[in-house]
């Protein structure tokens, strides 16, 4: 199939598509007129790599676990064990980011909470600025 059927059966945007094939994520094979040709197997690898950058993995972490990915029916998981610390080291990079936003919403829940018993001062001092 050509990048428009790709595109169209996955949903991804063909720069996109293009974008993984310059990560080493998506390797279509190339005909004598210079046109992408895939695979069935692509989509389904296309859904993979959509999957894992969902999780939050980069690209290059991605091109290392696709090739270890096995589809169980219900979800994907790795099938190479030694995988296993790298992708322990991506969940707590997430756990961490998930943690400083949390905190940082904190702070801003505060912020709104103490504007709005002075929302009428604060508006005025804004009118007045502005």
């Amino acid at each position: 199939m050509r990048i428009g059927e790709l595109v169209r059966r996955t949903g991804v945007r063909e720069r996109l598509l293009r974008y993984y094939e310059e990560q080493g994520l998506l390797h279509p094979v190339r005909r004598p007129s210079g046109y992408r040709e895939y695979s069935e197997a692509d989509v389904a690898r296309v859904r993979n790599i959509r999957t894992l950058l969902s999780a939050g993995l980069g690209t290059a972490t991605i091109a290392g676990v696709l090739p270890c990915m096995v589809d169980l029916g219900n979800g994907l998981a790795p099938a190479c064990v030694d995988l296993l610390p790298e992708l322990y080291r991506e969940r707590d990079r997430i756990t961490t980011a998930i943690d400083e936003m949390t905190a940082t919403r904190k702070v801003l829940d505060g912020i709104i909470a103490a504007t709005i018993p002075h929302a009428d001062e604060v508006a005025e001092a804004l009118a007045r600025e502005g």
